[in-house]
């Protein structure tokens, strides 16, 4: 096979992944939207329950090896073509159905062949020209005959039942010959009914019956499906680096990960990050690639022409149009939309282009035609239910509404109706897209962060809040950003949970909670105090250390103040806050590795703080001398001698205040905290935004708004 941009062919055997197929057509299920949207939720937003399908997949082979009469119907890129093919080559090869001869013809070739050959002519004429005369020797079982005159190997092969005939792409037939054709396999499928035969169409090309043929859809891929892809793609290219690479990136992104269920747009993922080992760092220059893959390069490629009322719409006109329904789905949440809703938007847009009709009847008649034509030409609409259609990626529904923001004449409008959904979850990838698209993002940047800022305006507790996080952060001596640091501290204390998990996790990797920090070399440093890059440089390492010694003190107080009713995760905590010293005590020694054995001072830990840890210390009773008694002296007092610790966090490092925040004001500060780190994302994302207008944002996250009014005054909130 080759398909898009390979520059060489690729053995059809060393990529083929399994297919699978829905027995029952996803487009002919009656169901209601709210039983589409089942288990899916706008506030904790799932992108993949949207396009979830619940009905069993059955491998594709286990289909054709049961129903002797099939159509396989998929959407475009689905990969009917190369399943058919692997049919073909697997019955060859005698490891499927192999006392059968499988005859792969391609409809639309055989429509356009010259003279309009019958179906059994022109087999006859591929058996020709394939070197098998009408006058060849056939061997069949025990006997040998000759054939001569009207009797032909086919017609043998035929009237045994012994052809496996494989008819590929129904859907490419012209529109002048596909009534003929039609006819032709009606008739030929009656007159050898023996035989297997196996058609496939793309869904919603046109109403097909074909009477005694059983209809089956093709599945999307799935994750595992996905990886066998890749891996053997890569091994293919003997590149088994890039395949890691590959995998690993599409599971941190999920929208991206979307398209690989579709394995046309799996191939051209592949085909980019084979090139360079990355996606773009723009992605919605990829997504773009993939729709004119969708929209023109498909069908271009292969010479395929389809029916003209579509047609009549440039490529521009195109977007243009799916942008307008994206736009207006999305801002009310509607994934899915019934058949008639769309065609409204269809119609309210075409009446407007030159040699339109006029008349109702006839634009409610190109409406559905042009409906039909998207979803069988591109697959950009998808049936979910009878008459109820969705975008066929989450992905491209979110494109082309941040290309309509963008690209609108009124965007600057457009732009301020996007800024109020910084804090909804769903609107993320838009605002990702959105900022990628702008030639400047400097206004929708400035909307959002005054979107974000407002969020804690009226709570004083959450200002006060806000005041430490910053306060505190001017006390830490570290050559860090300040921004990052004060996020730093602000993800550690605002939420208990995050303090367990950094306890439950202390050994490893801390950037999973610290994901939005804009000097990326905070992290690196407290990768490299947690993981020592080797015993051979314990002065590098000692430096390090050094660099982040107060922040991991503040770790250990903190986490120890949010564990105190778990013993286990206590104790270890306890030991190193009480030693002056760090020395080979599990499970910490590990941490200090590339230290070898030398000791190293808690230089930290001032003269007035460590006789009173020393004193918390030696009230502990000696757990290895009597571990049952220790524990009953925990249950009893523990408690308390947490909050004595806590009052010498607060005295002495400013931390561990317990601010007994409300569920509403957790919530806002969730909200707070995701919508900074878009804001974060969107700014380290390929956009191009005024170094003044960066500076200003990343110099003000974070921050109570008496700072950003003293300090920023463009900033300054209108209420």
């Amino acid at each position: 096979m080759r398909v898009l941009d390979m520059s060489q062919p690729i053995d059809l055997n060393a990529i083929y992944t399994t297919v699978n197929i829905l027995e029952k057509i996803t487009g002919r299920r009656r169901l209601e939207i709210a039983e589409l949207l089942q288990g899916f939720s706008l506030d904790d937003f799932d992108r993949f329950s949207l396009s979830r399908v619940q009905e069993e997949r059955v491998p594709a082979l286990d289909a054709v090896e049961k129903h002797a009469k099939l159509m396989i119907l998929g959407k475009p890129g689905s990969g009917k073509t190369t399943f058919l093919k692997y049919v073909a080559l697997q019955c060859i090869e005698g490891n499927f159905k192999p006392a059968f001869v499988p005859l792969f013809i391609t409809l639309k070739e055989f429509a356009e062949a010259p003279h309009k050959l019958s179906l059994l002519d022109y087999l006859i004429q591929l058996f020709r020209n394939y070197g098998v005369d009408p006058d060849t020797k056939i061997e069949t079982g025990m006997w040998t005959r000759w054939l001569s005159g009207n009797a032909t190997p086919v017609e043998l092969l035929l009237k045994q039942g012994k052809i496996l005939l494989l008819l590929d792409g129904l859907d490419e037939v012209k529109e002048t010959d596909n009534n003929w054709v039609l006819q032709e396999i009606k008739s030929f499928t009656n007159q050898f009914s023996k035989n297997l035969f196996v058609i496939t169409c793309r869904i919603a090309a046109r109403e097909y019956i074909f009477e005694r043929f059983t209809e089956v859809e093709v599945a999307d891929f799935d994750d595992q499906q996905i990886s066998t892809f890749a891996n053997q793609w890569f091994q293919a290219k003997n590149d088994e680096v890039k395949s890691k690479a590959f995998i690993k990136t599409l599971q941190k992104d999920e929208s991206i990960r979307e398209l690989a269920t579709s394995p046309l747009l799996l191939t051209l993922l592949c085909l980019v990050f084979e090139e360079s080992g990355s996606f773009p760092a723009n992605r919605s220059e990829l997504y773009k690639e993939g729709l004119d893959v969708l929209l023109k390069k498909w069908d271009v490629k292969r010479n395929i022409k389809r029916s003209q009322v579509y047609k009549k719409l440039s490529l521009k006109r195109k977007e243009d149009l799916l942008s307008q329904i994206a736009l207006d789905t999305f801002e009310q949440g509607n994934y899915f939309f019934k058949q008639k809703e769309a065609e409204r938007y269809i119609t309210q847009y075409i009446r407007n282009l030159p040699d339109s009709h006029t008349d109702e009847e006839s634009l409610q008649l190109d409406s559905e035609a042009v409906l039909k034509s998207i979803e069988a030409q591109h697959g950009l609409f998808v049936e979910r239910a009878r008459e109820i259609y969705s975008f066929s990626h989450l992905t491209f529904h979110e494109y082309f509404t941040a290309r309509k923001i963008v690209t609108s004449a009124n965007s600057e409008v457009l732009l301020k109706k996007l800024s109020p959904h910084t804090t909804e979850k769903r609107w993320r990838e838009v605002f990702l897209l959105a900022v990628g698209m702008l030639e400047s993002a400097d206004q929708l940047l400035r909307a959002m962060k005054q979107e974000i800022d407002h969020l804690l305006a009226k709570d004083d507790q959450l200002q006060l809040f806000l005041s430490w996080v910053t306060e505190k952060s001017k006390s830490v001596q570290a050559s860090y950003k300040s921004s990052a640091i004060r996020a730093y501290y602000f993800a550690l204390a605002h939420d208990i949970n995050h303090a367990r998990s950094l306890a439950d996790n202390i050994s490893h990797r801390l950037y999973p909670y610290l994901y939005f920090y804009l000097d990326l070399a905070f992290v690196y440093d407290l990768d490299l105090y947690f993981y020592p890059p080797s015993t051979s440089n314990p002065l590098r390492t000692q430096e390090k250390f050094r660099k982040c010694e107060s922040i991991f003190l503040d770790l250990i107080f903190y986490s120890q103040l949010a564990n105190a009713n778990s013993i286990e995760l206590a104790i270890p905590l306890i030991n190193v806050i009480a030693r002056t010293k760090i020395s080979k005590f599990s499970p910490y020694y590990n941490l200090y590795f590339g230290l070898s054995d030398a000791d190293i001072t808690l230089s930290f830990l001032n003269s007035e703080l460590k006789p009173l840890l020393q004193s918390l210390k030696n009230q502990l009773p000696d757990r290895n001398e009597d571990c049952k008694q220790f524990q009953e002296w925990w249950k009893v007092n523990g408690a308390t001698w947490t909050e004595h610790l806590r009052a010498v966090a607060i005295e002495h490092r400013n931390i561990g205040h317990d601010w007994q925040f409300t569920d509403v004001q957790q919530y806002l500060l969730k909200q707070y905290y995701d919508a900074n780190q878009l804001l974060v994302d969107c700014l380290n994302s390929d956009c191009y935004v005024s170094r003044e207008v960066r500076q200003e944002i990343e110099d003000s996250l974070l921050l109570p708004l008496s700072e950003i009014e003293q300090n920023f005054p463009k900033q300054r909130l209108k209420y």
